[in-house]
């Protein structure tokens, strides 16, 4: 998913409060709406931390775009 319009679109389905941030929950519900039932909260807060580059334990759409583009 290289094209910056279809990743916004991606982005803000997860953001589901659309504040411009995937939190843990937003992205655990997301992967279960996926069909991935099994990942739990502490499990999606690592994933994020793990692409999260300012160390705010969310992920910014730039963040989000960064890891897509690497």
């Amino acid at each position: 998913m290289a094209d910056i319009d279809e990743a916004r679109e991606h982005f803000q389905r997860i953001d589901a409060d659309g504040d411009g941030f995937i939190t843990a929950a937003e992205f655990k519900s997301a992967l279960a709406q996926g069909g991935d039932w099994n990942v739990t909260e502490t499990v999606a807060q690592a994933i994020i931390n793990s692409r999260d580059l300012n160390g705010d334990k969310v992920l910014s759409f730039d963040e989000f775009w960064a890891h897509l583009t690497k």
